[in-house]
């Protein structure tokens, strides 16, 4: 038998993607079509506001990338430059559903005689994590806050997120107040491994996604930062709520 020799790996680097890409291929193959980006979702609602003027009232990436996905491209992102100053010894229900209206109602009344229109939509959300006690935790301000509060959270297990969401539309009536607004607060909980390393946290600070948590009760896109189909449920509703108006005005005036 003849004897096995090692032969050391060529030292040189791979080729690079473009390099590859302009070698052509020595046989014919079959081009395997590339998966279909998901279409806009076709509903009344979201059909009577497409192509009108829609805000985020949040600078989050990820806000905007689930309004996406519902088919809220198109978006004018502006972003509350109020102070979050409500208390932290309110309950994180209140907390979330205080500072999101906030949001809400700054960037509505600021934009509402906007030379660039009115707005059809506002969109606004806050998040919070609270840790097992009750406590609800500041925003990290620096990477090594933000190690040190994953570190926490995975020490002690389990903790909560909460999300509100709060959607505004004007009353094309101008009935008093002259909006429409609906909230909605969503609580997850968020169990982390019990094996999460300190390579893991960094790992995830560097940007993969949930790979420290082991276990989520609740609506997954509330721990991103914006539950979708509560959120959905409140444009519908904001949407409505002028419809129903003007119907009871009109079996009003139909009975009269």
């Amino acid at each position: 038998m003849a004897d096995w020799k090692y032969t050391p790996a060529p030292l040189e680097p791979p080729p690079s993607y473009e390099t590859t890409a302009s070698i052509p291929p020595k046989s014919p193959t079959t081009k395997i079509p590339l998966p279909r980006a998901p279409l806009p979702l076709d509903l009344p609602w979201i059909r009577s506001i497409r192509g009108r003027r829609i805000i985020l009232a949040s600078a989050s990436p990820r806000r905007r990338q689930l309004l996406a996905q519902i088919g809220l491209s198109n978006l004018s992102v502006i972003p509350s430059t109020v102070p979050e100053a409500f208390s932290k010894t309110l309950s994180p229900f209140e907390y979330v559903l205080q500072t999101a209206t906030q949001k809400a109602m700054t960037v509505y009344s600021s934009q509402i005689d906007s030379p660039d229109g009115e707005p059809a939509l506002v969109i606004a959300a806050d998040t919070v994590v609270v840790s097992p006690r009750g406590q609800i935790l500041e925003k990290p301000r620096s990477e090594a806050d933000h190690i040190a509060m994953l570190k926490g959270l995975r020490d002690s297990i389990s903790h909560k997120v909460y999300t509100a969401v709060v959607v505004m539309a004007p009353l094309p009536s101008a009935r008093d107040p002259g909006y429409a607004l609906e909230s909605t607060v969503e609580e997850t909980t968020v169990r982390f491994g019990s094996d999460v390393s300190d390579e893991l946290i960094l790992s995830y600070i560097q940007g993969i996604g949930a790979i420290l948590v082991d276990k989520i009760e609740g609506n997954f896109d509330n721990v991103v930062g914006l539950p979708l189909r509560p959120t959905l449920a409140l444009i519908e509703k904001v949407l409505r709520d002028d419809e129903d108006l003007v119907d009871e005005f009109a079996e009003a005036a139909e009975e009269e």
